[in-house]
């Protein structure tokens, strides 16, 4: 398998992988650039993407195949995205998530309260309603 930015030509099975994953897929489009995927015999297996909103990042839409889960895909592409973060100078990145609480805490994210978003992230679509109100917010200080 190989871990690679993401190619234009990638969008409709980055999207597709999301939808099958039950995540959003509003705003992909826009930010294709800033997403890693793993590629299987040409197939996209795995991606997850950032955006960049001023001086910070929003980590987004980490989804990995069934038939590859267990193999470190989606750990590699959060290394990788964080690795792209700080080559941006990012100093923070954020996340919500419904179901992943405890893996992204395992990753060293902090939960925290929705008054603690920078403001440039709360202005982005997930948190415009892409996302439910009910998400987890979570940080990671660079």
């Amino acid at each position: 398998m190989q871990l690679r930015p993401a190619y234009a030509s990638d969008l409709a099975s980055i999207e597709a992988l999301l939808e099958v994953s039950g995540l959003p897929t509003a705003g992909v489009a826009e930010h294709w650039a800033s997403f890693v995927v793993a590629v299987d015999n040409s197939s996209v297996v795995a991606c997850g993407g950032v955006e960049y909103h001023g001086d910070f990042a929003l980590i987004r839409s980490i989804a990995v195949s069934g038939h590859v889960r267990g193999l470190g895909l989606g750990k590699a592409i959060l290394s990788r995205l964080l690795s792209d973060c700080r080559s941006h100078a990012v100093p923070s990145v954020v996340l919500l998530t419904t179901t992943a609480e405890g893996y992204f805490a395992d990753n060293g994210f902090v939960r925290i309260s929705r008054g603690e978003v920078p403001l440039p992230l709360l202005a982005s679509g997930q948190f415009q309603g892409v996302c439910p109100a009910s998400a987890t917010a979570m940080l990671m200080v660079l």
